[in-house]
């Protein structure tokens, strides 16, 4: 049965619609005013490091050639027109899943389609989770680091605090995280719409005193450097790519502010400023080669330098806060969709669903993120460990937006391979670029990538061999009652309510309830959490019963991946449907299951010591389906893997 038939796009506003009312145009601001903290301020802080670690390799005996200024930015320039505005903002924040974007929202619409190449999607969808995840670990320690940096300009004194006060700053970014992030999000539009004004007017200040940069708008330009510099065309293309890390995100928060508000943002504000301040610090660098080291925070006057890194450390900040949020949301869905454990989740704001906290995930990211600032020492180093991950997501998502154009939105094969030949020989050469760095940290981001992927794959696959070795030895649900007819239980009043994943089997809480206290509810709910292809279910569409007999009823109850369950409230819902309970009197019965690891069966040795691991992770039942603590019951179950 398809309960989803109804679930459309929300509603966009058009802010070229006449009937559009004054409430809409400001909520549209806002919107818009959102997208610049949250979703650009990854790719609005790569101006600290981005053409600085391109020009480094053009430069001989501390002089520029102009050629090669104007060549780096042409590139650069590009690479966001065709990557980020042509791919992401143009088209594949139209190829959506119900309002809905990220890998793996991408992923589970392409999986409406079975057979091999269903498959195939899902397994590079799980690719580019883990990228996703290497790439966000990275992010903060890269950006607050280069921020850091600029206090070295002030003076020569702060040469050998930076990275203490780049821990300082983390610490408290992550530590802060349990707090939610409600109070300081509405700070980060503001902060950053100032800082890509400070971007755009300290461009401009260096272009009028050099206008002859603007020649860098020309393509040709960019196609010469590489000609000219085919020795190291590749290593200099790993360093430009550094401008467009972040792009992906402004796909994975589609559905935090809608399509409309994000091209909007980037086409007429993000852009232009990002350009302008390149070509500022081109000009910078035409007239005086000498500041090349650092030519960002070259471009204020000393006097203007520290209320400048301040701005910046600020940006990155939230740039950092950005990027953590997103690994929250990207491990809520991964746990909905049953490929990670159920890990803690905490919801931090009454009103907005989206924004929660993940302690587990928060505690992994800072180790990981103080261990790359501490072992790298210097965003010029870490630079070459990022760019890997990035690239190799952005791959993965141009081969799972070929297929659901062709099989998912009928689009012609010639449209979809014209469409993925044109972005995989863009990407191919920044992914064959970015492997050049594996060995000066690109390594690094793989790692954590394959970790995460390995991780995975492991609990699939586990999951699915306890799951069948369980369906074994159960009984069907119609053949449970059939003895309990032909062999009556004392009745007790109230409503039991079993959770399980299969609803055609016996639930066992339900068998050892039997089995040890020799009794049986008046009313027996055997409910199932189902979570949908889609991102969020409406409540008209969210329960579905079933009455089995007078004494049982099936409860199915559908969520989407971007939600959390809360079965409580779905047994509200299901009142509306004909589902007569009293909650008063509602018992909650639900497996506490104990993994026992059973050496040469089941999984290899060490997938089996992977997935103990894991399970040991995972959050209580009462917790995650957020049932009442004084109503549980909870059963102890052993089973060996």
């Amino acid at each position: 049965m398809n309960t989803h038939q109804a679930v459309g796009h929300p509603q966009e506003f058009d802010p070229a619609d006449p009937q559009s009312s004054k409430a809409s145009k400001k909520n549209f601001r806002l919107l818009v005013l959102g997208c610049l903290g949250v979703v650009y301020g990854d790719i609005g802080t790569s101006p600290l490091y981005a053409f600085r670690e391109a020009v480094a390799h053009t430069v001989h005996d501390g002089a520029l050639k102009p050629a090669d200024v104007y060549g780096i930015l042409s590139l650069i320039i590009w690479s966001l027109i065709l990557v980020v505005t042509i791919k992401y903002v143009l088209i594949l924040l139209r190829v959506d899943n119900r309002g809905e974007g990220g890998i793996l929202s991408l992923m589970t619409m392409a999986r409406r389609k079975e057979g091999f190449w269903s498959r195939l999607v899902f397994f590079a969808g799980i690719i580019g989770a883990g990228l996703f995840f290497g790439e966000v670990c990275i992010t903060p320690a890269i950006s607050v680091l280069s921020a850091v940096e600029g206090l070295k300009l002030v003076s020569p004194v702060f040469d050998g605090y930076v990275i203490v006060i780049t821990i300082f700053i983390l610490l408290f970014l992550f530590l802060a995280q349990r707090k939610g992030t409600e109070a300081v999000a509405k700070f980060f539009g503001p902060i950053t719409a100032i800082w890509f004004l400070t971007l755009a007017g300290t461009g401009v200040y260096w272009i009028v005193k050099n206008p002859v940069i603007l020649q860098a708008f020309s393509p040709h330009y960019g196609f010469l450097f590489l000609y000219n510099h085919a020795d190291i065309s590749f290593v200099i293309l790993g360093s430009v790519f550094l401008a467009v890390t972040g792009a992906e995100a402004l796909y994975a928060d589609l559905g935090h502010f809608g399509r409309k508000p994000i091209q909007f943002a980037w086409l007429r504000i993000v852009f232009p400023c990002l350009v302008l301040n390149y070509l500022g610090q081109g000009a910078l660098v035409l007239s005086h080669g000498e500041l090349h080291e650092n030519p960002f925070f070259a471009l204020v006057p000393q006097i203007a330098l520290i209320p400048f890194v301040i701005l910046a450390a600020l940006a990155t900040i939230i740039a950092s806060q950005a990027v953590i949020t997103g690994a929250f949301s990207m491990a809520r869905n991964a746990v909905q969709m049953g490929l990670l454990p159920h890990l803690r989740i905490e919801h931090t704001s009454a009103d907005h669903m989206g924004q929660i906290y993940m302690p587990q995930v928060n505690r992994w990211m800072l180790v990981i993120v103080l261990l790359l600032c501490v072992t790298f020492g210097s965003s010029t180093a870490l630079a070459s460990a990022y760019g890997i991950s990035v690239i190799g997501t952005m791959i993965v998502s141009t081969f799972i937006a070929f297929f659901v154009l062709w099989k998912i939105y009928n689009k012609p094969l010639w449209i979809a391979l014209v469409f993925a030949a044109f972005f995989f020989a863009i990407e191919g050469a920044f992914l064959f670029a970015n492997v050049l760095k594996l060995l000066q940290g690109g390594f690094i981001s793989l790692m954590i990538a394959g970790i995460v992927f390995f991780g995975i794959m492991v609990w699939i696959k586990g999951t699915k061999y306890l799951h069948k070795k369980a369906k074994r030895h159960a009984i069907s649900l119609p053949d449970l009652m059939e003895q309990l007819e032909r062999n009556p239980l004392h009745v007790i009043d109230g409503t039991a309510v079993f959770l399980t994943s299969d609803p055609t089997l016996a639930p066992v809480p339900l068998l050892q309830n039997i089995k040890h206290n020799k009794v049986i509810h008046a009313h027996n709910i055997v409910l199932t959490v189902i979570t949908s292809q889609f991102p969020r279910v409406p409540d008209s569409q969210r329960v579905v019963v079933e009455n089995v007999s007078s004494s049982l009823t099936r409860v199915y109850v559908h969520y989407g991946f971007m939600e959390s369950p809360d079965v409580p409230y779905a047994l509200s819902l299901a009142r509306t449907k004909g589902l007569e309970i009293a909650h008063v009197v509602v018992s909650y019965f639900v497996g506490h299951r104990t993994i026992i690891g059973q050496p040469g069966r089941g999984l290899p040795n060490w997938q089996e010591k992977v997935y103990i691991a894991m399970s040991r992770m995972t959050m209580s039942s009462t917790d995650y389906y957020r049932l009442p603590v004084g109503r549980v019951v909870e059963i102890g179950i052993q089973m060996t893997i």
